[in-house]
């Protein structure tokens, strides 16, 4: 079967190949707030599980993993080669408002997810605004009837 001839897709091809490289293919990532944490669950497909490697330094955290061709001993001619191999890296800068020493890594069904707490010092907090009355000074004043002005022995 003859296959046309594309001067656009072929030249896609090329280029997408050319310029692929491991950090911008093969560990996409999404990255959210929910309520006091980060999470990041970055796409692992085919990884050893051993392989993964997550450190902090100077607040840049990096991901380390690696992905090995099940084929890639064997004398096979490829026709095609989509998923690549090796090892991969992907870093976050943190900021300063993140929990360093609690972030929690779990991998699950070729997916890891990052859990990056936020700093306990960098929660907003209601401040409760207290308020003093016055001191307030009240003065009776008593009202008397003539008759009682008058002094009872006078009477």
């Amino acid at each position: 079967m003859a296959t046309r001839f594309d001067p656009i897709r072929d030249l896609d091809r090329f280029f997408s190949e050319v310029t692929r490289t491991p950090n911008s293919t093969s560990l996409p990532m999404d990255l959210y707030r929910d309520g006091e944490v980060f999470v990041a669950r970055i796409d692992m497909p085919g990884v050893d599980p051993s392989s993964i490697d997550v450190d902090v330094e100077d607040r840049t955290l990096t991901v380390r993993a690696q992905r090995q061709s099940e084929v890639a001993d064997k004398d096979v001619k490829w026709l095609t080669r989509e998923r690549t191999t090796g090892t991969y890296a992907r870093q976050l800068t943190l900021g300063n408002r993140v929990a360093l020493d609690r972030i929690q890594a779990d991998y699950q069904d070729g997916v890891l997810s990052l859990t990056i707490p936020v700093a306990e010092e960098a929660r907003p907090r209601k401040i409760t605004v207290s308020h003093s009355n016055p001191t307030t000074r009240v003065t009776e004043v008593v009202e008397t009837s003539p008759a009682q002005d008058e002094d009872p022995a006078k009477a």
